[in-house]
C-alpha cells in the first residue's frame, strides 16, 4: 500500500495558524505493577515551522518522552500532539506510518546508519524506505551539501563520530523532512564536532526548510538555536 505525506505546504489563513508541532496539557505516565512514572505532566509546547528549538534540561526531566511522542513512536496518557496541524491521536495506521515515514527524521546520539553500507547507500536506502524516487542524484546532493562527498564510498561504520552525525543530518535532509528530531545529538562529540553538527543542524533549517527540536543538555547546543524551551519535571518551566 502506497503511504502518502501529510505534510503539505499551508495555503490558507487558517493553516497558516497551525504550529508545526504542538503537545497540549500532554501526561505520559509509565506502570509498573502498583507502581508509577509521571515523566510529563501536563506539557504545553508550540513550534513554529521552520524554527530550530532545544527542548533543555536535566536527564529525567521528560525531554526524551516528548520527542518519542512526537515521533509516533508513543502514545500519550493524557493530552494531545498535534503535527502540521493533526492530531497523531486521530490518524489510522497506515497515516502514522506515512507520518513516520515521510514526515519525521530522527536523529539519536548514534546507532543512525547502517554500519556496513557506504555513506551513498545509507542515505539512499533511506530516501527508498520513504517512498522516494531519485534516490541516488539526491544523496549526492545531501552528501554534497555537508561536507561528505570525499565520504561517499566509505562505510558508514567507519566514519568519525562527527562524520556519523552530520550523515543521519544528510539522510533527514536528502528525505526533506519537514520535522527532524534530534535527541542528544552531540552528547557523544568533541567541542570541535559539536560545533561542526550544530551547523549542520542550522542548514537544515536554514536550506532544506525543516523544523528542527533538539533534546539536549548541553548550553552549547541551547546557544545555538532559535529558542530554549526549559522542560523541568514533565512541564515546561
Amino acid at each position: 500500500m502506497e503511504l502518502r505525506s501529510l505534510y503539505r505546504e499551508p495555503e490558507t489563513r487558517e493553516e497558516l495558524s497551525f504550529g508545526a508541532l504542538e503537545f497540549h496539557d500532554v501526561f505520559r505516565i509509565f506502570r509498573s505493577g502498583p507502581a508509577e512514572t509521571v515523566a510529563l505532566r501536563g506539557l504545553d509546547l508550540r513550534v513554529e515551522p521552520r524554527e530550530l528549538v532545544a527542548l533543555y534540561g536535566p536527564s529525567g526531566s521528560g525531554k526524551s518522552t516528548a520527542l518519542h511522542l512526537a515521533a509516533g513512536l508513543d502514545e500519550p496518557s493524557a493530552g494531545d500532539v498535534v503535527a502540521f496541524g493533526r492530531s497523531l491521536a486521530r490518524l489510522g495506521e497506515t497515516e502514522l506510518a506515512a507520518y513516520r515515514a515521510r514526515e519525521v527524521a530522527i536523529i539519536f546520539q548514534s546507532r543512525n546508519l547502517w554500519p556496513g553500507l557506504s555513506a551513498r547507500e545509507n542515505v539512499a536506502l533511506g530516501l527508498r524506505l520513504a517512498g522516494h524516487r531519485g534516490g541516488r542524484a539526491a544523496a549526492e546532493r545531501a552528501l554534497e551539501a555537508f561536507d561528505l562527498k570525499r565520504r561517499t564510498r566509505q562505510r558508514a561504520g567507519s566514519l568519525s563520530g562527527g562524520e556519523q552525525q552530520r550523515l543521519a543530518i544528510a539522510a533527514a535532509a536528502a528525505r526533506e523532512a519537514p520535522l527532524v528530531l534530534a535527541d542528544e545529538p552531540t552528547a557523544e562529540l568533541d567541542r570541535r564536532n559539536e560545533e561542526i553538527v550544530l551547523r549542520a543542524l542550522q542548514r537544515l533549517r536554514d536550506e532544506f526548510g525543516s523544523t528542527v527540536v533538539v533534546v539536549t543538555h548541553s548550553p552549547r547546543v541551547a546557544d545555538a538555536v532559535d529558542r530554549v524551551v526549559e522542560i523541568r519535571d514533565g512541564a515546561t518551566a
